[in-house]
């Protein structure tokens, strides 16, 4: 049998085992692809490159696969693998299927509630402090690996291992006010690894680790930048990423030393206690960058707590609860919202990897099943795939009867979403009224807009031309057509203010749409080391969201970001509806589609340009794919983008929470780099290795100067 590492397609001998994994391949490729007979799948397809395999057509192959074979295959795979030859190594080592990790009988009782968390608290470190002295074997966490065991760590456990980390730290120098980045998947070392930087008074700076080689470059790039301007003293990682990691290191001169919790825990030296105060800096959260440069939204624990407890305070919490997350701990929702909320209020938290649930969305349900699950949230996204991901034989017995609230939030929340995720799981013991819309951002640490708990969403249609034409958001009909549906995010949190302003900065009155902004006591004091985007921040006593929205009923909608607003023909037109539009055309990768707006510098005027991943590469009919694309934006806008692009999967960039990063699209287009698709991942780490030299060699020259070798540091 020839070795399914062979590149000679030729002299392939298939066997039925991988004869019948091919076949599975070319089947979903033929209906991502209909009509392109001559696509042909081997061992050695590139399933990203080649087939335009998504994340969630991964999912979907991988589904298919375990289903085919009756096997469990890891959840790694779900990323790893690049070739069907990846996949087929994987089906030989893979065990038996052994169903489900979650069933009915085995719910877990109600967990006793305890004493209230004391309000005169005023760090995260006091906090674990009370809980230590309180009930130390009280289960923090319930945390799922990624064969489905449960790890439970106590408020004892969290403290002792990270007191060990905090001793590795100080022992490597690190010291109050220093800054260290986690670069981590979610685990007990990260949790572990949180605590003790802030054990040393240092500060911790989430970033999140690489999941695709193929974006490593970009990836990469993203967090140098990130990392100088934290002006960062150590990285913690994986041992897996370390290599990786060596080349951020080159091209960040203040990174003293690159680490993994082993590394730190490994010594038996204690750790010197330091003091911290309210007022100091808990973490830098860097913002997602969609509409432009990360930039690092400095967060005391007086501003953490303070959001924490308002949010607390709209939702009723306590230690009664049980929060089921999935959430990357490197953004704020899951790190504020699901760790740092349910560990003030001494909620037990259920905690599984995002693969965990990207491999088999069931996993997030029968979690909230099997612990009787209070409070959870998400992204719109996650609904959807529990809506067309799973079958009804992967949740029977499923009982969401304890699912109290669902928060929606993070990205744009459709009023489709919400209405079919009630109806599908109200079976299931969902109620409509748990469904919980909700707004937040950064500067305001996460929380900023909850709706009244228990009353369901509340769907506002208007006027779609009113709203683009004049900024009114006009109730529409029930009849009437031409309108679109807006969903309310909430009131403001317990002391938070929200107001709407025209473009001079005078508060607009309900349903005009305009700039929203806030004030409240978790508002950031800016960004660090970036004065001019701190000082754009401000409007006297009031933070700019950078959203754009208006207010009705006391409640704020959503319309879209400021930045990312096209002004064309006197009309403002909102990207993400056109993208959405455009991605439902067969043919182009849903989620995959970029609208913006750039100067034409022969005009002066703007243009509106759409980028639109096609599912085929190279695109055999993106000619026919692109007059698709001009007429349903045509058809949605009421005029055509001045220049629609087809390009190959995987040119449309994105956060890591997975919004489109529509400011760096514009500015690749300004490049003229749109046609050119990442390089091959060696090519990648090629041009990182020799964008490192150079500030390494600056360095080696101040050194040689130092020591009086100027001459031959003269001429390196």
């Amino acid at each position: 049998m020839t070795d399914p590492d062979s590149n000679d397609k030729s002299r392939i001998a298939h066997p039925p085992q991988s004869a019948e994994l091919l076949a599975i391949v070319q089947t979903l490729a033929n209906e991502l692809h209909p009509g392109d007979s001559a696509r042909q799948v081997s061992l050695t397809s590139a399933l990203d490159r080649e087939l335009g395999f998504d994340s969630l057509t991964r999912v979907e192959l991988i589904l298919r696969i375990e289903r085919s074979f009756n096997i469990t295959l890891p959840q790694s795979l779900l990323n790893d693998a690049e070739t069907p030859a990846d996949l087929l190594r994987s089906l030989r080592a893979a065990a038996p299927a052994s169903g489900s990790v979650f069933r009915a009988a085995r719910q877990q009782p109600q967990p006793e509630g305890t004493a209230e968390t004391p309000a005169h608290l005023s760090t995260l470190t006091e906090v674990l402090d009370w809980h230590l002295t309180n009930h130390p074997q009280r289960t923090h966490i319930f945390l799922y690996d990624q064969d489905g065991a449960v790890n439970e760590i106590s408020y004892s456990d969290l403290y002792r291992q990270a007191r060990r980390v905090a001793a590795g730290l100080q022992a490597l120098g690190v010291g109050k006010g220093d800054r260290v980045a986690l670069m981590l998947p979610t685990s007990a070392d990260y949790l572990c690894c949180f605590f003790g930087t802030l054990f040393t008074g240092a500060v911790p700076l989430p970033i999140y680790p690489p999941v695709r080689m193929a974006q490593l470059e970009d990836h990469l790039h993203r967090h140098a930048a990130i990392l100088r301007n934290a002006e960062t003293m150590l990285l913690i990682t994986v041992p897996e990423a370390k290599t990786v990691s060596r080349l951020l290191q080159a091209q960040v001169e203040t990174i003293q030393r690159i680490v993994t919790p082993v590394d730190l825990t490994a010594g038996d030296g204690d750790f010197t206690p330091m003091p911290v105060n309210a007022e100091d800096t808990a973490f830098l959260q860097y913002t997602s960058g969609s509409t432009g440069q990360p930039k690092g939204v400095i967060l005391s624990h007086a501003d953490l707590l303070a959001n924490i407890r308002a949010m607390g305070q709209a939702i009723q919490a306590s230690s009664k609860d049980i929060f089921v997350s999935w959430l990357p701990l490197y953004h704020d929702m899951g790190l504020i919202g699901a760790w740092l909320g349910s560990l003030f209020y001494a909620i037990p938290l259920v905690l599984m990897s995002p693969l965990a649930f990207l491999s088999r969305p069931q996993r997030w349900l029968w979690a909230i099943h099997e612990h009787r699950g209070t409070v959870s949230a998400a992204p719109n996204f996650a609904y959807e795939l529990c809506l067309n991901k799973i079958r009804e034989e992967d949740i029977a017995g499923l009982d969401l009867g304890s699912w109290r609230l669902a928060f929606n939030g993070a990205e744009p929340v459709s009023a489709r979403t919400l209405a079919r995720f009630s109806q599908k799981y109200s079976s299931y013991g969902f109620r409509n009224e748990s469904m919980t819309p909700v707004y937040g951002l950064a500067e305001a640490a996460v929380g900023l807009a909850f709706p009244p708990l228990h009353r369901g969403p509340r769907i506002d249609r208007v006027k779609r031309s009113e709203l683009l034409t004049s900024g009114n958001a006009l109730p529409a009909g029930p009849d009437e057509p031409d309108t679109v549906e807006m969903v309310a995010c909430g009131q403001p949190l317990p002391g938070y203010q929200i107001r709407v302003v025209d473009e001079r900065g005078r508060e607009l009155p309900e349903r005009r749409e305009g700039e929203i902004e806030f004030n409240g006591p978790s508002a950031t004091r800016g960004y660090y080391k970036n004065p001019d985007a701190t000082r754009n921040l401000f409007d006297g006593s009031w933070l700019c969201t950078g959203d754009r929205g208006y207010i009705g009923g006391g409640e704020v909608y959503l319309t879209s970001r400021s930045k990312e607003m096209i002004i064309r023909g006197g009309r403002n037109i909102y990207p993400y509806e056109a993208e959405e539009a455009a991605g439902s055309i067969d043919g182009i990768r849903k989620g995959c589609v970029a609208m913006f707006g750039t100067i034409d510098p022969v005009s002066a005027t703007e243009k509106l340009i759409l980028v639109a991943e096609s599912r085929e590469f190279p695109p055999g009919s993106a000619t026919d794919l692109r007059k698709r694309v001009i007429a349903r934006v045509t058809d949605l806008l009421g005029m055509p983008p001045d220049e629609v692009i087809i390009a190959p999967p995987h040119s449309v960039l994105k956060t890591s929470s997975g919004k489109i990063r529509r400011n760096a699209m514009r500015l690749r287009y300004e490049q003229g780099e749109l046609d050119q698709p990442p390089g091959a991942v060696w090519r990648q780490l090629l041009r990182l290795a020799l964008g490192s030299i150079k500030p390494g060699l600056k360095r080696l020259q101040r050194r040689l100067l130092e020591y009086g070798y100027a001459l031959y540091a003269k001429t390196i």
